[in-house]
C-alpha cells in the first residue's frame, strides 16, 4: 500500500493487522481491464456515466485517510474532504460483480447497520435474488448452526466495515470472501475486495448498489445492455421522513 501523505490536518488510523486478501480476488485483480482503457462504445460509455454519477457524491470521503484507503484517494478537495478515484470505483464494481455473478446468488449475504443502506440493499437483493441481513447484525449468524437464521454464505457484500464489523469478523473466521464499500477513513485489513466509495450519503449509496447490481444482473445474463437497467438510481434511494409524508 502507498504511505498516506502527511497533515497536520489530518488523522491517520494505523493497523498492524496483514490483510486478509483471497487469492483468487487478487488474480481478479491483478487481470482486470481499467474501466477507463475498455474499448470503443464503452470508453464513451463510461465517461458518460461519470459525469452521471459525480453529482450523487459517490466519490466525497471524510477528513481522515487511512493507510488502507491512501491508494484510492487522488486529492483532498478545499474543505478538507478525500476524493476518492472513480475509475477505481468503477473497476472495483465490475470485479466484484464478476465474482457475486459465479456463487450461488442465494448464498450471497448483503449486510446495511446503516439506515441510509436500507433501502439500497433491499432493492439490491430484490433484483439479484441475493439475501440482505438489515441493522443489528446477530453474533453468530455464519458461526452458529443453531441460531434460526445461521447461514453458510459464498459470499458477504457489506455497505461499510466498520458499521458492519460483526459480520466481517465472522465472516473472516469462516474464511468467506468480504466485499465491502469503504470511505476513506476505513479500516479495511479484514476485506478481501475494496470498492472505494462514500458509504455515509444517500445518494451515494444509492449509486453504488445500482452500479452493482447492474453488472450483476449483465454477468447473470438477466439484462444484456446498460439500457435494459429499467430500476433508477432513485429507486434504490433511501427515502428521508419529510418525503415520504
Amino acid at each position: 500500500m502507498g504511505n498516506p501523505e502527511d497533515s497536520p490536518d489530518v488523522v491517520i488510523q494505523e493497523e498492524e493487522e496483514e490483510d486478509n486478501t483471497g487469492a483468487a480476488i487478487e488474480e481478479e485483480q491483478e487481470a482486470a481491464v481499467p474501466v477507463e482503457t475498455q474499448e470503443g462504445q464503452e470508453a464513451v460509455d463510461t465517461d458518460n456515466l461519470e459525469k452521471m454519477i459525480l453529482s450523487t457524491g459517490i466519490r466525497v470521503g471524510t477528513p481522515v485517510k487511512t493507510k488502507f484507503m491512501a491508494p484510492f484517494i487522488v486529492r483532498a478537495n478545499p474543505e478538507g474532504l478525500y476524493i476518492l478515484d472513480i475509475s477505481k470505483t468503477l473497476a472495483r464494481i465490475d470485479i466484484a460483480a464478476k465474482f457475486i455473478g459465479r456463487a450461488s446468488i442465494s448464498k450471497v449475504a448483503v449486510t446495511s447497520a446503516r439506515e441510509y443502506g436500507k433501502t439500497p440493499v433491499e432493492k439490491f437483493c430484490e433484483l439479484t435474488g441475493a439475501t440482505p441481513i438489515l441493522g443489528r447484525f446477530m453474533p453468530g449468524t455464519f458461526t452458529n448452526p443453531s441460531l434460526p437464521d445461521y447461514m453458510e454464505p459464498e459470499i458477504v457484500v457489506v455497505t461499510d466495515p466498520q458499521a458492519d464489523q460483526q459480520a466481517v469478523l465472522e465472516a473472516t473466521r469462516a474464511g468467506v470472501p468480504v466485499i465491502a464499500i469503504a470511505n476513506s477513513d476505513n479500516v479495511t485489513s479484514k476485506v478481501d475486495l475494496i470498492i472505494p466509495a462514500n458509504n455515509r450519503g444517500r445518494k451515494a449509496l444509492a449509486t453504488v448498489y445500482w452500479l452493482l447490481a447492474r453488472e450483476v444482473l449483465k454477468k447473470q445474463g438477466t439484462i444484456k445492455s446498460d439500457s435494459e437497467m429499467k430500476t433508477s438510481i432513485d429507486d434504490f434511494e433511501t427515502k428521508l421522513v419529510e418525503e415520504v409524508t
